[in-house]
């Protein structure tokens, strides 16, 4: 058994010794941990669970919000799963980047100037460290004013690497414990020991600034020894195709949405958008064994999310990923196989989530009619055996207790599961071997988790009168600055009625929160907004109109800062101003899934991204606006929650004015797809819903693409878009 802690996080699995020997030393990157359990502090994220990792697959590791996905990703990436051994290859793209990892083994610090391509290439540190090394010793060969150069190189560089080792072997020891730790801890010295001897030498040629002293044996050993490292690098240097790191950058960079002239330009400018999205390229330069993507959808446009699913299922084939999305879509292109986190357990599929949701439908619908009939079949086998067993007693008849027998046989033999695991037609000698309790296995019913229910008020208050709730009419909007005036919306006209569902799709940056922005932004309310430079933006006089904004995350933690204290009941009831009471908050906030303690004990700043979003919703809905507008709601929300969410937005009276890039939940909320109900609680919502008739939901609606400054409808709808997405691509 290995131990191994980094704070509160605990994570322990089963190992032999000869096991860990030969992982060790193995340079297959096949993966399996069996008895896996990792906890933080009195938390259980997996409790005696098995990992195994084919090379070269594609995973998709699924699971609700706070099971513990990311923390399973940062414990493999920290090298805190024993049974990894230490020559596979791990980077993780976590979603919020350490000051550590920028830190970490680097081997020439940044600038303020240092460009977005600078830092990628930068960010790869065995490239940078292998290119220096290939130029000290290079530098070294050529000069030839000192005969110490090459034997003085080799040394600092041999200094170096055991330095690195040291530091590894440090880490390696105080993770490990038992036998493990033992042969840890004497490599570790032996190491040391080696350290110490390279200083000493290090320091003499320092010191001596001459060969003299050097034995003539030595100096033509080491410096043979210099000659064989600099072409072990440049072989090092050849296979991981050093010379193109440059264009393979600049590749990644445009596909993920960078432009030729952003890729220039210091790093230091970009907002945090951006420098996620170069983290995420830094992460797709480097060669790697097991590469962990935590959400690298987040701050991606459709094309770019369309450009990074390509390339994942392009990737090299020895090249291990597992990806966590929120984005269903994105996770249905590049899974091969799906790692389902779920009651502290991982269940592997070799599928899809649209596969698996149907596959696990399908099963659940089979056993559990398999069951029923089995118990139906076993009252009436038990039945008999009673009646023929009271009849054998009554009369003596030796015939009926054989027939009690026989039945009673007959319900150790036959009843259980009806095929193998293969899903062929169970045989007794070939599927069930060795000591049993019963005859066949039983049957196993697929459990699902509680479905997650949105059950936020659905209908606006009277208008009194028709009419459009906003109407805009040859809007046009710059951008200015002292010296430049930028073109960011041009004759934009779009009317919204009550009912309506209206999807807008564009390029980050396009200008769809600017256009946003002058449809709620109130001359009265808000003087400083933005203003059309021509066209008018005209708004019914009784129409609510609620936003969700994509900053709505961020601005609550701001104020969580300056207000530690503050839960999300105080400040729900706080923000209507006294309109809701405790108990009326309460229960709008468990209609979107807050519930308990969370609500009015835990504070804002501990919640979680997805409680967040909850929260903001509730601000918005809790006087249900004509025209609800949502900006990027479903980022930090589950696949269930987005479903859920989607499911009652297509029931919603007022009208939706929806922006995302999530496929899934555009064509669910705007263009009436049904999302798979996949649970035995998303049938029973759609029944006992008085609101969730199929007559009551709208009408189809329209989206529409912002390019180039035009508003144009699509036809074709999201596909449209989408095929648009992929012809870019090829």
């Amino acid at each position: 058994m290995v131990a191994a802690k980094k704070a509160v996080l605990n994570v322990t699995a089963q190992q032999s010794r000869f096991h860990a020997q030969t992982k060790q030393q193995s340079a297959s990157t096949e993966i399996t941990v069996k008895d896996l359990s990792i906890t933080i502090g009195n938390h259980e994220i997996l409790s005696h669970a098995e990992l195994q990792l084919q090379p070269g697959r594609h995973y998709v590791l699924i699971g609700r919000n706070g099971v513990g996905k990311s923390t399973l990703l940062r414990a493999i990436a920290d090298g805190l799963v024993p049974g990894i051994s230490a020559p596979v290859r791990v980077l993780l793209l976590g979603q919020v980047q350490e000051d550590e990892d920028k830190d970490r083994d680097a081997t020439a610090s940044s600038s303020p100037d240092e460009t977005v391509l600078e830092h990628v290439l930068r960010s790869d540190k065995l490239r940078e460290r292998r290119l220096y090394e290939a130029r000290k010793l290079s530098e070294a060969m050529d000069n030839i004013d000192d005969p110490t150069a090459m034997l003085k190189a080799y040394r600092e560089l041999t200094h170096e690497r055991l330095e690195r080792e040291v530091e590894e072997a440090k880490l390696k020891a105080s993770k490990t414990s038992g036998v493990m730790g033992l042969g840890a801890r004497k490599a570790l010295t032996t190491l040391e020991e080696e350290l110490a001897t390279a200083s000493s030498r290090l320091d003499h040629i320092h010191i001596s600034n001459g060969l003299d002293d050097e034995d003539s044996t030595t100096i033509k050993e080491e410096t043979q020894k210099a000659i064989d490292m600099l072409a072990d690098i440049q072989a090092s240097l050849t296979s991981m195709d050093a010379s193109s790191a440059e264009a393979k950058a600049q590749a990644v960079l445009h596909g993920i949405g960078f432009s030729p002239s952003r890729i220039t330009q210091p790093l230091s400018h970009l907002s945090g958008g951006w420098k996620t999205r170069c983290n995420l390229a830094s992460a797709l330069c480097q060669q790697t064994d097991l590469l962990l993507l935590d959400e690298p959808t987040n701050f991606l446009d459709l094309p770019s999310i369309i450009w990074l699913e390509n390339y994942i299922q392009n990737l090299d084939p020895s090249t291990t990923v597992i990806t966590v999305t929120h984005d269903r879509a994105f996770a249905d292109g590049v899974a091969d196989e799906l790692l389902v986190l779920r009651n502290q357990m991982l269940e592997t599929f070799k599928g899809n989530v649209s596969g698996y949701e149907i596959a696990r439908l399908r099963s659940y619908k089979y056993l559990s009619k398999m069951q029923a009939a089995q118990e139906k079949q076993k009252k009436h086998i038990q039945a008999t055996i009673d009646q023929n067993l009271k009849m054998a007693k009554r009369s003596g008849d030796d015939k009926k207790l054989k027939q009690v027998s026989s039945r009673k046989k007959k319900l150790n033999e036959r009843m259980g599961m009806e095929v193998s695991a293969k899903g062929t037609r169970f045989k007794l000698n070939r599927d069930r071997p060795g000591w049993h309790d019963s005859s066949r296995g039983s049957i196993d019913v697929p459990e699902f988790d509680p479905p997650v229910r949105m059950a936020f008020p659905l209908l606006p208050s009277d208008l009194r009168f028709p009419g459009a709730l906003i109407s805009l009419e040859g809007v046009c909007f710059d951008y200015r600055t002292k010296s430049t005036q930028t073109p960011i919306l041009h004759d934009i006209n779009l009317n919204i009625h009550l009912g309506d569902r209206v999807g807008i799709v564009g390029l980050n940056g396009s200008g769809k929160s600017t256009l946003v922005s002058l449809m709620t932004a109130s001359p009265r309310e808000s003087p400083g907004g933005p203003v059309p430079k021509k066209g008018k933006v005209e708004r019914h006089t009784r129409a609510r109109i609620g936003l969700y904004s994509q900053q709505a995350v961020e601005e609550l933690q701001d104020m969580a800062s300056t207000q530690p204290r503050l839960t999300a009941l105080t400040h729900l009831v706080e923000f209507t101003g006294g309109s809701v009471s405790e108990q009326e908050a309460r229960g709008l906030l468990s209609s979107l899934g807050l519930v308990g303690k969370i609500t009015s004990e835990v504070p804002i700043s501990l919640l979680s991204g997805g409680q967040k979003v909850r929260l903001a919703l509730a601000k918005v809905l809790w006087n249900p606006p004509h025209l609800l507008i949502l900006d990027e709601v479903t980022t930090h929300l589950d696949p269930d929650t987005i479903q859920a969410l989607a499911l009652r937005l297509q029931h919603y009276k007022g009208a939706i004015l929806l922006i995302t890039h999530d496929r899934f939940f555009m064509r669910c909320v705007i263009e009436g797809e049904s999302p798979k109900r996949t649970s035995r609680g998303d049938e029973d919502e759609s029944e006992e819903d008085t609101d969730s008739s199929e007559d009551s939901l709208p009408e189809s609606g329209v989206v529409y693409r912002l390019f180039k400054t035009k508003l144009k409808k699509l036809e074709g709808g999201m596909q449209q878009y989408e095929d648009m997405g992929t012809k870019l691509l090829s």
